[in-house]
């Protein structure tokens, strides 16, 4: 009796086969294909609706093969310090988190970002479908962060802040915000967001006139 053929892969768009490649997030990836740094069976691709298929075409980033059969998924918690950038590699020359990382064969990178400045959990992973759901707003992922403040913090504010807080780049509203210790001359607050706007907690904190001295996430949905 003959052999049935195996099934054919369906196609899939060239920013996720990249990401599932172990490469970078898909939103990284975007960026690599509008910078003319992919290809597909030999030609330069800047199209963002490519599709390709994972059993016949051929994609390479910056002149490497792109290969998702066979990827062991990685996934490593990191609690990061103060004083790094949340980068593969920095131009400045300032520490990255991947300097923390070490005796891992995978390549993996950072889910989202956490700033220089700002401290806590932080997830790296070859794993572009985890990483863009947790990065993509219209999953709602909620982040929870503790934010210690100079000053003493009402709730006459915190009802303004959960109103929402017009800041230089617009409204921005967390999902929730209370008050978790008070100190002499400082406040810890815990917020929570979900959709994971650039620096959205220190743009909330200015627009209020609140000066951050120490911010920390501590979760990522069921992750801590």
């Amino acid at each position: 009796m003959p052999k049935a053929d195996k099934p054919q892969s369906p196609d899939v768009r060239l920013q996720k086969f990249i990401a599932d490649g172990g490469v970078c997030s898909r939103r990284a990836a975007e960026n690599l294909i509008i910078q003319g740094r992919v290809s597909v069976n030999g030609s330069v691709v800047t199209e963002l609706g490519t599709k390709v298929n994972p059993d016949n075409d051929v994609v390479y980033v910056d002149d490497k093969m792109v290969a998702t059969a066979g990827i062991d998924k990685v996934y490593v918690l990191l609690n990061k310090p103060r004083a790094c950038v949340t980068t593969l590699s920095d131009p400045e020359g300032r520490k990255t988190v991947m300097d923390y990382i070490w005796g891992i064969p995978s390549r993996i990178y950072p889910v989202g970002r956490l700033d220089y400045l700002s401290e806590g959990l932080l997830l790296l992973t070859n794993d572009g479908e985890m990483a863009n759901k947790i990065m993509h707003p219209r999953y709602e992922v909620t982040k929870v962060y503790e934010v210690k403040v100079f000053g003493h913090v009402n709730e006459g504010l915190l009802a303004k802040i959960r109103k929402g807080v017009m800041t230089e780049d617009g409204l921005m509203k967390p999902l929730s915000v209370r008050i978790i210790e008070q100190l002499p001359n400082k406040t810890w607050l815990e917020f929570r967001l979900n959709e994971g706007k650039n620096r959205e907690i220190r743009k909330i904190c200015e627009a209020m006139e609140l000066t951050v001295d120490k911010l920390r996430r501590v979760a990522i949905e069921g992750l801590t």
